[in-house]
């Protein structure tokens, strides 16, 4: 059964659990609802949750062995030596799995029996050459025994799946049992939902945090990789970057790391007085009417794809630019420059730095603004003196958002900096940053085997320290002010 049905199937067991539940409960009671432990819509949600959250957690368990279980049953057909190399392997399991894909169309488009497909041993040639026919390419790399795992893959997931099927629906019709059969008017209903919905939060909080110890680690294993195979010293005192697929790489972290810092510090110098001005309009100055209209035209920047900012740096940014101050004052030719790509993404991160700011502005008390004019300071004395302190860990946090997604930022600056990766001041030539070279060493069919491609993990983890350095400066300051404040 496919997925869709699957949960098809879950929902509508679900809905009946949730009207059954309630009404058994109602029923134990004479239908007096002061009489039951909980409210009657308790006892419904506890049959979805019988029936739902077992069942799913079921199917996912399965759907992430499921692939693990099939390719150590299908190594056997494959050398010892493949099976050993992970990158090998992983090349060998994904034509096993394209093949099994074009075999499946074969058979569902009529041009080969599901009997002619599972003779994929005995008649190579004629299924191929069968497929060929009616437009399934397999590659001309794909071997007879490619062919036949991917015959014994179609076995094996076709048979996961009627496991699987049996097995969500048998837990999933078990749980409904089980909360039907236990409601009553005496059932702790509330507490145990409740509980179900604390053990829900506390998983997803798990698995946020999993997730980002499993990004961690992945890139620090193949940032130690490429530091076995290219000096830890070249990379980050170098100061060339010039990486050659074929040998004699220059990989030196220095023109990224500055082009990346350059950027940013553009941008933000862009992105912080007028983000923070226009907050302290929209939360001090303006009339409610003013502020309906002005606040959604500023959010609505954010909303705008950073591909169609990328555009508007190359189309109309970086040829004003070159054309009124670049080329008059012999500064640069080019429109592609660190004040093109620095400007716009100024330009995206203000709505983050207004939106932010404003809603801590006007989460200062009352009272303070109150104090602050009762003794006799102006408007403006009472924003810059009490105000802004107040909110000053909430804008250092505003500023830090703004920060991580200039650092972060790669179609803009591909599109408005170029790709020359050097040092230099001039804010009017071109330069690149760490997230471009990152997309650039991975782009294409490569395989990580070279310090050319793992050097893309040791960028991802300085970048990666960087954020963690700006978080742990951004909280020291939260901490210091907020001691003062609260």
């Amino acid at each position: 059964m496919p997925l869709v049905l699957i949960f098809a199937f879950l929902a509508v067991l679900a809905v009946a659990g949730y009207v059954l539940g309630r009404r058994r409960a109602l029923a134990s009671a004479d239908g007096n609802i002061r009489a039951l432990h909980s409210l009657p819509g308790y006892y419904g949600w506890h049959a979805v949750v019988m029936a739902v959250i077992p069942a799913v957690l079921a199917l996912a368990v399965w759907l992430i062995v499921q692939p693990l279980v099939i390719e150590r049953q299908l190594s056997g057909f494959f050398p010892p030596e493949i099976v050993a190399d992970d990158a090998q392997r992983t090349l060998v399991m994904a034509d096993v799995r394209r093949v099994a894909a074009g075999l499946d169309v074969a058979v569902a488009q009529g041009a080969l029996t599901a009997d002619q497909a599972d003779r994929i041993r005995t008649e190579f040639g004629s299924v191929r050459d069968r497929l060929a026919e009616v437009g399934v390419a397999l590659g001309a790399e794909v071997t007879p025994q490619v062919l036949a795992a991917a015959q014994d893959y179609r076995a094996l997931a076709a048979a996961g799946g009627i496991g699987r099927t049996i097995l969500t629906i048998v837990i999933a019709l078990a749980g409904f049992a089980y909360a039907l059969m236990v409601t009553n008017k005496d059932f702790r209903a509330r507490n145990r939902v409740e509980s179900v919905v604390l053990a829900l939060l506390v998983l997803a909080s798990t698995i946020a945090i999993l997730t980002t110890v499993g990004i961690v680690l992945s890139m620090l294993s193949e940032s130690l990789r490429f530091f076995t195979m290219y000096p830890a010293s070249e990379f980050f005192f170098g100061l060339t970057w010039s990486p050659n697929f074929r040998g004699n790489s220059e990989l030196g972290l220095a023109p990224l790391l500055w082009g990346t810092l350059y950027i940013s510090l553009v941008s933000m110098i862009v992105a912080v007085p007028i983000g923070l001005f226009a907050a302290i309009y929209l939360a001090e100055y303006a009339s409610p009417q003013t502020r309906a209209y002005v606040k959604p035209l500023i959010e609505v920047i954010a909303g705008i794809p950073t591909v169609v900012f990328g555009l508007f740096a190359l189309v109309t940014v970086g040829p004003f630019l070159r054309d009124w101050f670049a080329q008059p004052t012999g500064l640069g030719n080019s429109g592609s420059s660190v004040m093109t790509a620095g400007i716009v993404i100024g330009i995206l991160n203000i709505p983050f730095i207004s939106s932010l700011a404003d809603d801590i502005i006007n989460a200062v008390p009352q009272s303070m603004r109150d104090g602050s004019l009762g003794l006799g300071a102006t408007k403006s004395e009472t924003i810059r003196q009490v105000v802004l302190p107040a909110a000053l860990p909430g804008i250092v946090g505003a500023v830090l958002l703004a920060a991580s997604r200039a650092i972060g930022e790669t179609m803009i600056v591909t599109m408005g900096a170029g790709a020359a990766a050097k040092l230099d001041l001039n804010p009017f030539e071109a330069m690149t940053t760490i997230t471009v070279k990152i997309v650039s060493q991975l782009t294409g069919d490569t395989e990580f085997n070279s310090p050319e491609t793992l050097v893309a993990f040791a960028l991802g983890m300085t970048l990666f320290v960087i954020t963690l350095g700006l978080n742990v400066f951004a909280l020291w300051i939260v901490r210091k002010y907020r001691e003062q404040y609260e």
